[in-house]
């Protein structure tokens, strides 16, 4: 079983940066696919962004291409997502996923674990 504990989310001004975390417990992350996942207010939830296992490959959702980096560190177990340029729109609950796949997807039910998710709130 592997148990997601997501951080680094908060109240940010619009054009500002966050870097969220990633870390697992019960299990090492680095054969796992890696994805970000956010439920935007009144909204359903939405893919962020993804990565493989390698860290090679990555992927967005066009909304962030351009001001959201995923990145991982398997040495450290945590996978990461810097948020720059930030919009009010950006407001949402952010969730880091695994799939025990090792590449990379957007699609939610292809993620087997998550996390509860860390709240970033981005004001005008």
């Amino acid at each position: 079983q592997v148990q997601l504990v997501e951080s680094g989310g908060g109240l940010v001004q619009a054009g500002g940066s966050l870097r969220l975390s990633c870390v697992p417990s019960g299990r090492t992350i680095s054969g796992y696919g890696m994805g970000w996942f956010r439920r935007c207010p009144g909204k359903e939830r939405e893919f962020v962004a993804a990565i493989t296992y390698s860290g090679t490959i990555t992927d967005y959702a066009d909304s962030v291409k351009g001001r959201f980096t995923i990145s991982r560190d398997n040495a450290k177990n945590t996978v990461f997502l810097q948020m720059n340029s930030l919009r009010p729109e950006d407001t949402a609950v952010y969730y880091c996923a695994a799939r025990t796949r090792t590449g990379v997807s957007r699609s939610e039910y292809m993620y087997y674990y998550w996390g509860q998710g860390t709240q970033v709130t981005v004001s005008s």
